[in-house]
């Protein structure tokens, strides 16, 4: 009943109630797009000033660190949805991802997301803007958002279908925003997001894991130095996850390597007892990019059945964890982070001029924490 109750009132808060965001300026009234007619909505959004273009770091096509571009006219984020809001950027995380964005990965996928109907011309994505991480102050608020208001500090993941954190302004959904924890600088902030959010949903939606069951669970982190892995140990103690002094079978595994790791994992884990194998290693993006988006589907199904099956029959369960923006995630994690319970692994800053140098030292690899970058002048001062 607890659960429920507090599921109730979160979404209530953040999702049904209608908007407290004091009006800040005059009123913007969004048109019907071109060559469909003009049709008119409700305002959606405020504001005192109305900006058209921002500092942003760029790609205009896929490739390396050389198509990374700094521009002072990058389009400025309109809110388009009432359940918006408007941020500005104070700190941007990087990580893997975005090299691999930057490269073209999940390009196919990723565009039929941004363009269900296929509607516009291949390639509108660009000008592309990277950085799943933000942290910054929100700036404007559409007319259902009640859970914030300007001014809050705030962090939260980019969606990878967005345009992401490397640029002055962002705009989010309310409900992939969480307030900040108090207790952390901007740049602090900007470490945790994605990795915690993806660890979160690997152990806790696919895992089936929780802060009352830990304690009884037996698990193994491979790959438990990068940022998720850092993260999901950090997690599981301060849920009462005990180390682990023998070397028994596991009820869960979470598996952040790939590749062969999983042709002797497997058989680490508590056949015939409900143990899950869980890998964030996934070659669904990489079939759609190679063989489109209905072959690479077609063969996503057959990957997925082959293995599934493959492993059930053995007595354990083969899943795929995947990266989960959400506000609410954020919130828990916030909380536990201004309880001392988990903190940011933070290795490197730069300044927002040296963007591809961030870039580079990302791509070397071996990093003890993460990689991020300044946007605003003064914001690795401590909170």
């Amino acid at each position: 009943m607890i659960t429920l109750q507090r599921i109730r009132i979160v979404a209530c808060s953040r999702w049904l109630c209608t908007s407290h965001c004091k009006p800040v300026g005059p009123n913007i009234s969004v048109s019907g797009e071109s060559g469909h007619g003009s049709l008119s909505f409700r305002n959606l959004s405020t504001s005192t000033e109305r900006r058209t273009i921002m500092p942003a770091w760029v790609i205009d096509g896929y490739g390396g660190n050389e198509v990374l571009r700094f521009t002072k006219n990058a389009s400025f984020p309109i809110i388009h949805y009432p359940n918006e809001v408007i941020v500005k950027v104070h700190a941007a995380g990087l990580n893997p991802i975005d090299i691999s964005m930057r490269g073209g990965y999940g390009a196919a996928t990723l565009a039929m997301r941004r363009d269900p109907l296929n509607i516009n011309q291949s390639g509108r994505e660009f000008p592309l803007v990277l950085g799943r991480d933000v942290s910054g102050v929100i700036m404007e608020c559409g007319l259902d958002v009640a859970y914030f208001k300007p001014g809050d500090e705030v962090w939260a993941a980019v969606p990878p279908w967005k345009q992401g954190g490397l640029a002055e302004f962002v705009v989010l959904s309310a409900n992939e925003v969480s307030h900040k924890p108090k207790s952390l600088s901007h740049p602090e902030a900007a470490a945790v997001p994605y990795v915690a959010s993806t660890a979160w949903s690997a152990l806790v939606n696919t895992g089936g894991v929780s802060k009352d069951n830990c304690a009884n669970k037996r698990m193994l982190i491979i790959g438990a130095s990068g940022g998720v892995g850092t993260f999901a140990i950090q997690m599981l103690k301060a849920w009462g996850a005990h180390q682990l002094k023998s070397l028994e079978k596991f009820d869960l595994i979470l598996d952040n390597v790939g590749g062969v790791t999983e042709n002797w994992a497997l058989d680490f884990l508590k056949p015939w007892a409900g143990a899950k194998y869980v890998t964030l290693v996934t070659p669904f993006l990489f079939n759609t990019d190679r063989l489109g988006v209905a072959d690479g589907m077609m063969q996503n199904g057959v990957t997925i059945a082959r293995k599934t099956l493959k492993h059930l029959c053995k007595g354990v369960h083969y899943r795929w964890g995947f990266f989960a923006p959400s506000g609410p995630t954020l919130d828990d994690i916030s909380e536990m982070v201004d309880a001392g319970q988990v903190r940011p692994v933070l290795e490197e800053q730069f300044p927002f001029s040296q963007v591809p140098q961030a870039f580079l030292k990302l791509e070397k690899g071996h990093a003890r924490g993460k990689t991020v970058v300044n946007v605003v002048t003064g914001s690795g001062d401590a909170q």
